[in-house]
């Protein structure tokens, strides 16, 4: 797995980005690895916390989560721990659905079954691909991401589409329609 480390408002430093490497070493027994799995990681310092941003780029699928700690090396732990977390719950919905083509970048054999940012001025542009697929594989995307909404085209009708946690539970489905 290749590991990108960047630090805002901080300065890696070699023993960090040594802890950080070695901590994602462990999560290479959780991937089909080549030079396609990427993982990004985004260390940052605010006056209280320390927050570690990784997302973990496959094949088929992207991994993201953002953990919020005292210290920097309780951050990259917490986030591990989180990510194999994501695994756990995304194989055994998976394995429940018959989806495991979903998951053909993950080893799911080495698996068992089962924060607010305070820069609100922060702008991000990001263009997507929409793959045709049926609403119970965006959900499933959607939660590996750690979002709580997921852009998509609808396999069925081919319309664009988002799937979103809705606040009470459950899921709410927008679909986008020209005049």
């Amino acid at each position: 797995m290749r590991c990108q480390i960047v630090g805002k408002n901080i300065v890696v430093t070699e023993a960090m980005k040594k802890a950080v490497e070695e901590k994602l070493s462990k999560m290479d027994k959780y991937f089909v690895i080549n030079d396609d799995v990427v993982a990004k990681v985004l260390a940052r310092t605010y006056k209280t916390a320390q927050k570690v941003e990784i997302t973990i780029h496959t094949k088929m699928m992207d991994f993201r989560v953002e953990v919020s700690a005292s210290d920097f090396y309780a951050a990259v732990d917490l986030a591990i721990d989180k990510l194999e977390g994501q695994m756990r719950k995304l194989k055994t919905k998976l394995c429940r659905r018959h989806k495991e083509s979903l998951g053909e970048a993950i080893a799911f054999d080495n698996f068992e079954m089962e924060e607010d940012d305070e820069n609100d001025e922060m702008v991000r542009t990001k263009e997507v691909y929409l793959d045709p697929m049926d609403i119970d594989e965006a959900i499933t995307r959607m939660e590996a991401l750690g979002h709580t909404f997921f852009l998509y085209k609808d396999a069925d009708d081919g319309m664009i589409s988002v799937v979103y946690k809705r606040y009470d539970g459950g899921y709410g489905v927008i679909q986008a329609r020209e005049k």
